[in-house]
């Protein structure tokens, strides 16, 4: 039935489906927190995994129909998407991961810390560099494929 879209495509509409689902879940684990807080609030990283899963959701829609007009090989439009949702999936695993460990409101400041562990600057700096860098380049060349396809 929808053998004539292509795999980047399905996989961007399937890991839509994923980051909704997860904006779901983490709103439901935010308003727990809400109901069981004296301040009436959540965790700072509880409602940014919240909020981000959300908004993947449909950054990852948008990745889906660009893939699919971009004039790029299969092959690549797939490196593309993929590129995007390592990195999506990422950010909102670190996101979750920080407000279950309640170790920091704010995972850039130094010295690092993810639980009782410290992790390197560098460490930081890289994947920071990377995600921008990847996110960047992928969804540039899905957009520029897209434009070269429609004009």
């Amino acid at each position: 039935m929808f053998d004539h879209f292509s795999i980047a495509m399905k996989l961007a509409i399937l890991f839509s489906g994923v980051y909704l689902w997860l904006g779901m879940l983490t709103g439901v684990w935010k308003y727990w927190q809400i109901r069981h807080s004296i301040q009436a609030r959540a965790h700072y990283y509880v409602d940014i995994a919240h909020r981000s899963s959300l908004l993947y959701a449909s950054a990852t829609l948008i990745l889906a129909v660009l893939a699919e007009f971009s004039i790029w090989s299969e092959t690549w439009n797939l490196i593309f998407v993929m590129i995007n949702l390592v990195f999506f999936s990422a950010s909102i695993l670190s996101y979750a991961l920080h407000g279950y460990l309640k170790d920091t409101t704010n995972q850039f400041k130094v010295p690092h810390q993810l639980g009782n562990k410290v992790l390197p600057r560098t460490m930081m700096t890289l994947a920071i560099v990377l995600l921008v860098v990847g996110e960047l380049f992928a969804t540039g060349m899905l957009v520029m494929g897209t434009g070269l396809n429609l004009f």
